[in-house]
């Protein structure tokens, strides 16, 4: 299955690039990768106030309704700009888990927050190198959590968090308020992820899902995550390619375009073949979501969207030459958010196996 955009959809992706390439500031930006804490406010307001933060949430609880295929198109344009908020990807798995979890209590009080931009989520599953672990150092009893997940993205400014925990009957999937832990903000490769080690002592939490269900929720929510982030490194390679094309035809060496070389020209086309194949796989990802095809799908959408954003950067750096490296020319943005963006949702490794594992138990 498969999917054209329609109208609605492409003045989404046509409003929200429009929006960005209008306030983005490469300056502001390159700033925050040296500032640790800090995020890129003006795009997060500008999330607010174009209701991307509502895109996801039920009209019942103040959002708009729509789904995966319109958040990924704003990802698309975020990642375009290298937007500075890590919010919109783990704020979409808050609200899915809490959507899909049927616990329309805690949905009716934190989804109108999630909807206004009032309250921002983080997803804590990892610990260390194991994406989503058999059993969570993290321990959940008596409605409260107790210990540690490191490098949250998002985490250091996040008012709730999706943690992934250990129960009396196995695995957890919990919601708490992050008034109640202590968080310590990691100094990063890219500072504008907000990466924080988020300790629970104590700390409240309600359960949204248990056992069996926890860890189908919990993969279901990973998934859906990784496919926002893998329409967020297509839009990021998209940029790249258009870079490295615009200098390519401007630039002159030995008296000619670099354009004319052939070792130019096939770098520009392998970028350009990457970015449409990983496009399709995002598309068509975004499109089977709900059926038994998605986890195929997203980890096809995760894979191929990690191969072309990180050998755009590479490659877009390398046909500038030395000028690509300066910090005036600004290439470090995305070479930085595509190696951030290649290990959240897990690294190659994590969605090899799982394609690995999915195929080979279809095929038995």
């Amino acid at each position: 299955m498969s999917i054209l955009y329609d109208e609605g959809q492409q003045a989404i992706a046509t409003e929200s690039r429009r929006v960005l390439d209008a306030r983005a500031s490469k300056d502001r930006l390159l700033k925050l990768l040296e500032q640790v804490g800090e995020h890129d406010a003006p795009f997060w307001d500008t999330a607010v106030e174009q209701g991307w933060t509502a895109l996801a949430v039920p009209e019942e609880h103040g959002g708009l309704g729509l789904g995966l295929i319109e958040l990924g198109l704003v990802a698309q344009a975020s990642g375009a700009a290298t937007a500075g908020a890590p919010f919109l990807t783990p704020g979409y798995g808050v609200t899915h888990a809490l959507v899909a979890s049927g616990k329309t209590d805690l949905a009716a009080k934190y989804l109108p927050q999630i909807a206004a931009g009032e309250a921002r989520g983080a997803v804590a599953f990892a610990e260390g190198t194991d994406v989503l672990p058999a059993a969570p150092s993290t321990k959940f009893a008596d409605g409260k959590l107790t210990g540690a997940k490191p490098a949250v993205p998002g985490g250091i400014k996040a008012e709730l968090a999706l943690v992934w925990a250990s129960g009396a009957n196995g695995p957890v999937l919990a919601l708490a308020e992050l008034a109640g832990a202590k968080r310590k903000t990691v100094s990063s490769f890219d500072n504008s992820r907000l990466y924080a080690d988020v300790t629970f002592a104590g700390t409240p939490a309600a359960v949204l899902a248990e056992g069996p269900a926890a860890l189908a929720l919990a993969r279901d929510v990973l998934a859906r995550m990784a496919v926002v982030t893998a329409h967020e490194q297509v839009g990021g390679a998209e940029a790249l390619l258009h870079i490295a094309r615009d200098y390519a035809v401007m630039r002159k060496a030995f008296g000619q375009l670099i354009g004319a070389f052939q070792s130019v020209k096939h770098r520009i086309a392998e970028m350009y073949g990457l970015v449409e194949i990983a496009r399709a796989n995002c598309i068509h990802a975004a499109a089977v979501a709900g059926t038994d095809d998605f986890l195929v799908a997203a980890a096809d959408a995760r894979l191929t969207a990690t191969e072309a954003y990180d050998t755009c950067a590479r490659d877009c750096v390398q046909i500038h030459g030395g000028i690509g490296v300066t910090w005036e020319q600004g290439l470090h943005l995305h070479m930085r958010r595509a190696r951030s963006l290649a290990i959240e949702q897990g690294n190659l490794l994590f969605w090899e196996d799982l394609l690995v594992e999915k195929l080979t138990g279809e095929a038995a």
